[in-house]
């Protein structure tokens, strides 16, 4: 006996439970999120609504303060070099280098690893004790000094160092993707007038990129939103809270500091900053085109 008769099955009624559910979880966390940093919850929801209080208690935290300005310099350092070693990278192997194929693997390496185990392997390279400066001291430099990770002025650099490298092998694929689209009639054209081959990467094919360079730094400013991994498996946010950042915090108040409140706010707050960083980004896509 059939189950299920021909037609009785709706692909797409599937598709649209599917995301219907999708969306109200989603759109329903969000709107509750926002509920929770109206009011004055500490370990358990709380329906005393205090309007922006949160807010302002938020922006009168010096920790919170470290945290922004921490995210400021980790996400334009982050992103500004990664496009910057990516794209070069892109180009040295755009040149039909031998062992291509073993140059990509090795550049994608580290886009294989989590950030837990990038973080960790990181820790153990930088740590004054067990890492480069314990084997360069090794070595009968007894002056050398490479402490950046105990340093509080100077550990945020790591975090940069560390997320560089497990994602500039991903803007190098991207990149070299979009080089090795570009039509032969144009390198033809660019060899007839003579023009440098640096020159005509940097003002002919680069900017023919701009859509894969724009992808490229949405892809990046998400990693920088969600750093949360690689800080705790390389600073801990420390020394200090001098390699903070708004991810951690928020869950700090949320799971640390029993305030859900305040984690709440934290977090749309970090909502606003991803929606300005991407608003030209989807002005420049959607508009109307004259």
């Amino acid at each position: 006996m059939r189950l299920m008769t021909r037609g009785a099955f709706r692909p797409d009624i599937v598709v649209c439970v599917f995301f219907t559910v999708i969306a109200a979880i989603f759109y329903g966390s969000l709107i509750w999120s926002g509920l929770i940093s109206l009011t004055d919850s500490k370990l358990l929801p709380s329906f005393h609504f205090v309007g922006f209080d949160q807010y302002v208690r938020l922006w009168n935290t010096p920790r919170w303060l470290t945290a922004c300005s921490n995210l400021v310099v980790f996400g334009g350092l982050y992103i500004v070099l990664s496009l910057l070693i990516g794209t070069f990278l892109a180009i040295c192997l755009d040149q039909k280098v031998r062992m291509e194929g073993l140059l990509r693997t090795i550049y994608l390496y580290p886009l294989a690893l989590s950030l837990i185990v990038t973080g960790l392997a990181w820790r153990w390279l930088l740590d004054p004790e067990t890492g480069i400066q314990h084997f360069v001291r090794a070595t009968g430099w007894e002056s050398f000094h490479f402490d950046w990770l105990t340093d509080p002025h100077r550990a945020i650099y790591t975090l940069v160092i560390a997320a560089i490298w497990h994602s500039v092998g991903f803007i190098m694929i991207i990149m070299l993707a979009g080089l090795r689209g570009v039509d032969d009639d144009i390198w033809k054209a660019i060899h007839v007038e003579g023009i440098p081959r640096w020159r005509a990467y940097l003002h002919v094919i680069l900017p023919s990129l701009k859509p894969m360079i724009a992808s490229c730094v949405v892809l990046l400013t998400a990693d920088v939103i969600r750093s949360y991994d690689l800080v705790i498996a390389l600073t801990k946010g420390g020394p200090g809270f001098s390699t903070d950042l708004p991810a951690k915090f928020a869950v700090d108040q949320f799971f640390g500091r029993a305030n859900i409140g305040l984690g709440s706010a934290a977090s749309i707050i970090m909502l606003v900053i991803v929606l300005v960083l991407l608003a030209p980004y989807f002005y420049s896509e959607f508009r109307k085109k004259p």
